[in-house]
């Protein structure tokens, strides 16, 4: 079975949702594709319970709609699942079941054959879990899981548990385990800049009118007043400061959600790197042991792209990210296009999806 269409998008998370809307607001015929059973399934099926959006609501809209108007600031996760689904259901968003590489409907399983025009890669950063090689990992008797599937900490009381990774997502599972009474350690490798919403907030807010680095001298300077020096606790700021540092890496800064507290007063522990794992003991590189039942890796996530992708050469590299900076990293070569994939967050995808929008009008209109 052959079907043709003027733009395949390809994934139906944030970046493939928007951009199908941008497209539906220029009248560009679409079809959009999901190897999934559902849109959003990152949001949906591979978040903990108490995730929130890190960022204020202002700076996470997809183009065209607004939250409502009563939502809170921090938007949780199963009202943006929510405000997701009245977005599909606001531009008429019907994303087919496939599998994209050999184009295999899920529902019927039926080979479908698209041909279209220009191509939008909306896979997402976040396609596969990143777990470290770690020797002597395979061998550890406990539970091993990545952050996707890490709901809750109730089940953890009393054990002895390691988070592996200092991003939002490592430090916000720490203090969900030590909040549900888990012996909690993390290991922090990295220096990570640690902020509040607010500071953050005003940060984005500010920066739209004030040079970046004079932005970053007063965030860094607001940090360091509410949480002081935190480098005897194991926890290093960066050089750059945490704007340029996201622009420049697309590492963000740390919302603190009160782990710095829990690992003040001890309760969770900070070590270092890990050197290897022997049985259910794990060595770190001081030389230091401790025994745990389990580890969560919060290491994040790699895209998968240029796996399935041929002759996305001009646009991805070996990693399935852009070659290019932002902002020009959207465009390939040959109607190829890819959305949300330049580790910018939502107010990111957004820019992408209107981007490549506007793109294909001009040169379908050509």
């Amino acid at each position: 079975m052959e079907e043709q269409t003027v733009v395949l998008i390809v994934g139906a998370g944030p970046a493939g949702l928007a951009t199908a809307a941008c497209l539906t607001q220029l009248s560009i015929p679409y079809i959009i594709v999901e190897r999934e059973d559902c849109s959003a399934s990152l949001w949906r099926n591979r978040a903990y319970d108490r995730l929130k959006l890190h960022l204020a609501k202002e700076f996470c809209e997809l183009p065209y709609m607004s939250y409502p108007a009563d939502a809170p600031t921090y938007v949780p996760k199963d009202l943006f699942v929510k405000y997701l689904d009245n977005y599909i259901e606001c531009f008429d968003i019907r994303p087919k079941k496939c599998w994209f590489s050999t184009a295999r409907n899920m529902a019927t399983s039926m080979v479908v054959t698209y041909t279209a025009r220009f191509l939008v890669v909306a896979s997402g950063e976040n396609s596969a879990e990143n777990i470290p090689m770690i020797p002597g990992l395979h061998g550890f008797p406990g539970e091993i899981i990545h952050s996707s599937r890490y709901k809750s900490g109730s089940t953890y009381s009393g054990k002895n548990v390691l988070v592996v990774g200092c991003g939002n997502s490592g430090m916000e599972i720490a203090y969900d385990l030590a909040s549900h009474g888990a012996n909690t350690s993390i290991v922090i490798r990295s220096p990570v800049h640690v902020m509040t919403k607010e500071i953050i907030r005003l940060g984005m807010t500010l920066v739209q009118h004030i040079p970046v680095n004079i932005v970053d001298g007063l965030l860094v300077r607001m940090s360091n007043f509410v949480f002081g020096d935190l480098s005897k606790n194991g926890i290093v700021r960066p050089k750059l400061g945490p704007l340029l540092l996201k622009a420049k890496t697309g590492r963000s800064a740390v919302i603190d959600v009160g782990t710095v507290s829990l690992i003040r007063n001890g309760t969770i522990k900070v070590l270092g790197n890990i050197s290897k794992i022997k049985g259910n003991i794990v060595e770190f590189e001081s030389r230091n042991e401790r025994t745990f039942d389990a580890i969560v890796f919060a290491t994040g996530y790699r895209s998968t792209a240029n796996m399935w992708l041929k002759n996305g050469e001009s646009m991805l590299n070996r990693d399935g990210l852009p070659k290019k900076e932002f902002p020009n990293h959207w465009k390939g070569a040959n109607g190829l296009y890819c959305a949300g994939l330049a580790k910018r967050g939502l107010a990111g995808l957004a820019m992408d999806a209107k981007n490549i929008a506007n793109d294909i009008f001009c040169n379908y209109h050509e």
